[in-house]
């Protein structure tokens, strides 16, 4: 479900590293102006797309900071976005779980702390912050015009993980109920692993709803 670049702005999804982390690029095809959402790995294939078709990056946004999430974080000279209870997990190999997959991976520094309710401008576009905490303190979904990426909250027929430290399943179950379940029927859900789906489709099918 890549959205082409003659509607209101283009989405570019990348499967990326040994996890399969969906990385997303969000630009507006009139100003060119470009941010990545989770680039957690495989830089060099995303700044190829970049480059190819003139989009300027503008920033990065980690929907939370796992390891799989912001591992090609460094690999792009542009600020870094993350909730502000997600912070310290940029800098922190067991925060961010990356040691124990034996990566080992750290990101610079965020250069804005998000909250509930900001809007990230870029362009024409406006991505509305929503707090869903639960997989992490921090995680956040980010959405805009009928369409919601959902990071490791929310899945096609899944949800996040809370058996990692950190975790928390009262508090997952209730972001989803609370901030994405209440969403249109038809807005699109791209998540951070696994293929898109609809709110609709989540609420009628997903095996944790039903």
């Amino acid at each position: 479900m890549n959205r082409p670049s003659n509607e209101k702005f283009v989405l570019k999804r990348f499967i990326v590293g040994p996890l399969g982390v969906n990385a997303y690029l969000v630009a507006d095809p009139v100003t060119k102006e470009a941010c990545l959402i989770d680039p957690g790995a495989d830089h060099r294939k995303i700044k190829d797309f970049i480059d190819k078709n003139g989009f300027t990056l503008k920033f990065i946004i980690n929907t939370h900071g796992h390891g799989d999430h912001i591992g090609a974080n460094k690999n792009f000279d542009v600020p870094i976005y993350i909730h502000a209870l997600d912070e310290d997990f940029l800098a922190d190999p067991d925060k961010n779980m990356s040691r124990v997959f034996t990566f080992s991976i750290t990101s610079p520094a965020a250069s804005k702390l998000l909250k509930d309710g900001d809007a990230v401008k870029l362009g024409s576009i406006s991505l509305e912050v929503l707090h869903t905490p639960g997989h992490t303190p921090g995680s956040i979904s980010l959405k805009t015009d009928g369409m919601v990426f959902t990071g490791d909250t929310l899945f096609n027929s899944g949800v996040g993980r809370t058996d990692f430290e950190y975790g928390d399943e009262s508090a997952l179950f209730d972001s989803i109920r609370k901030k994405l379940l209440v969403l249109d029927d038809d807005t699109i859900i791209y998540p951070g692993h696994g293929e898109p789906s609809t709110i609709g489709e989540e609420k009628n099918n997903n095996p944790f709803f039903i």
